[in-house]
């Protein structure tokens, strides 16, 4: 019955709340995502001395005063249908136990009716707690995106007014999000480089390409009378 417990774990402990909200998001969050390369091809690059910060971006997310709270609205939103699931559980586990001292002088009838009923029950608990599970990490993941768009905010000004260059996530690697959160737009060679590429490689730009004009339909003729 492991499985039938993810959910009501997931909601007996703080920690395992918290772990799923800093599971639950893929990306980083926009206020966090540098500027397009467009607008920093506009920026002539310099070389500056580097100053990098850390950040355990999801781990400062769950730890702020509004992401604890958040992480116990939800287990409060949830605790009755963990309660509802316990009672479901110790039922299945009961009737079990029933079924197994069972006399041998039972019916056939009666021990295949037992068992249906069993596995009626079990099914039923698997979908309640499928479906419990589904609808709280929907709940944790918005709630963690709230606090973690508003969070990157104030990580990337926090860097910006203290002189940094860079700002590092430190646990990108395990929750699959970018390593680089912020950097400073004028460090960025990307434009520079291409220019200087261009001319080694002495290949002239292609000529610019005319709009696609698009063809206009012939105005619908009235049948003929």
């Amino acid at each position: 019955m492991n499985r039938t417990f993810v959910f009501a774990t997931a909601l007996a402990t703080g920690l395992a709340a918290s772990s799923l909200l800093a599971q639950t998001t893929t990306h980083a969050p926009a206020t966090a995502r540098p500027a397009a390369p467009a607008a920093q091809a506009e920026i002539k690059p310099e070389a500056v001395e580097a100053k990098i910060a850390i950040i355990a971006f999801e781990q400062g997310v769950v730890a702020t005063n509004e992401g604890q709270r958040a992480v116990l609205d939800i287990q409060k939103k949830y605790e009755p249908k963990k309660n509802a699931i316990d009672s479901q559980s110790a039922e299945v586990d009961s009737l079990k136990k029933q079924y197994q001292a069972l006399p041998t002088t039972i019916s056939d009838e009666e021990r295949a009716a037992r068992l249906k009923t069993i596995d009626d029950k079990t099914k039923a608990l698997q979908r309640d707690v499928e479906d419990a599970q589904n609808s709280y990490n929907t709940d944790v993941q918005e709630a963690y995106g709230k606090v973690a768009q508003k969070f990157g905010g104030t990580a990337v000004k926090y860097a910006q007014d203290h002189g940094f260059t860079i700002l590092l996530n430190e646990s990108a690697g395990q929750q699959q999000l970018p390593t680089v959160l912020w950097w400073q737009r004028s460090t960025d060679i990307t434009q520079a480089v291409i220019d200087a590429y261009n001319v080694a490689s002495g290949v002239a730009a292609p000529p610019p390409q005319a709009p696609s004009a698009t063809p206009r339909r012939a105005p619908a003729t009235a049948p003929h009378q």
